[in-house]
């Protein structure tokens, strides 16, 4: 059996393509806790909003400085529409759920991005479902409901609950709307998406009555320019460039790794509590995609 990773170019491309993984995981993780410290000076929504109107006008001026060529109409709308889900509905969803939930609930509910995007695409013929996908998603919920039961016995709401399910939700859509986008300049794709998003969550915003204020507190403004530069620019660049190499329920896994990470940093700089229920449930949940999505798609 000849192997798929042999030649040096092929082998120096997989290396830089997990490094790249690695960052993502990295960034994915510390972006949640900037998000919390974000929250505490600004209403949810203008948080969002206001990270994508600075993020689209940074790709568009990288892109003019490239004098990168526009896209075909089809590959515009695939990332108007990966804007929509995976910038303004994903965020969306994401900033408001982060009010009231903490980190590690977070994260732990985003890891079931890999299940979800598995289900979707095998549900539009994109991927296969196998039958440890199934015993993995029962056992990644199970972990879900063991965070979420020690949460309501707390003061976090159902209503954040139910804003981070719908976040990860909309993430795998978006996911999968890039696997069936036609390639394209990526400063440009992530200058279209984030274009969209921020029109979006501005409005939404303004609608809902939120303070579209600008933030006045240094930690504030540490957090946001973090999440605009690496946070943004190079997370985003950094999702597209895996999706391009991996199937979307892979890349994905991000949010199963994520955890570890966030928990970690929440507790250092947020001095969020590590519970016993976010440990065992965590852990059930990494154990339960790694089983039904990672291991069914490396498998293969």
């Amino acid at each position: 059996m000849t192997s798929t990773v042999s030649t040096p170019a092929a082998v120096r491309a997989h290396r830089v393509t997990i490094a790249a993984f690695a960052a993502l995981v990295g960034l994915i993780g510390t972006n949640l806790v900037a998000i919390r410290i974000g929250n505490r000076e600004l209403d949810p929504l203008w948080n969002a909003g206001f990270r994508f109107t600075v993020a689209a006008v940074l790709f568009w001026a990288i892109a003019a400085v490239r004098r990168t060529g526009l896209p075909t109409r089809r590959a515009a709308a695939g990332a108007a529409a990966y804007g929509l889900l995976s910038i303004a509905a994903f965020f969306g969803f994401l900033y408001a759920g982060l009010v009231s939930a903490s980190v590690g609930i977070a994260t732990a509910t985003l890891a079931l991005g890999p299940l979800i995007t598995l289900g979707l695409a095998a549900a539009i013929g994109l991927e296969r479902l196998r039958s440890s996908a199934v015993v993995g998603a029962a056992i990644a919920f199970a972990g879900i409901a063991v965070m979420y039961a020690s949460a309501l016995t707390g003061s976090v709401p159902i209503t954040s609950l139910l804003l981070l399910v719908a976040a990860a939700v909309s993430f795998a859509i978006g996911g999968i709307v890039v696997k069936e986008t036609p390639a394209m300049d990526l400063v440009v794709q992530n200058g279209i998406a984030s274009t969209v998003g921020a029109v979006v969550l501005v409005a939404l915003a303004i609608v809902a009555g939120e303070d579209l204020a600008i933030p006045k507190q240094p930690e504030t403004w540490i957090a946001f320019v973090y999440l605009v530069i690496p946070g943004t620019l190079l997370t985003f660049w950094l999702l597209l460039f895996l999706l391009r190499r991996w199937p979307a329920s892979r890349v994905a896994y991000q949010f199963v790794l994520a955890p570890i990470v966030a928990i970690l940093v929440a507790a250092v700089v947020l001095g969020e509590p590590i519970q016993p229920a976010d440990i065992a449930g965590t852990a059930l949940v990494i154990v339960g995609v790694w089983l039904g999505a990672l291991r069914s798609t490396s498998a293969r």
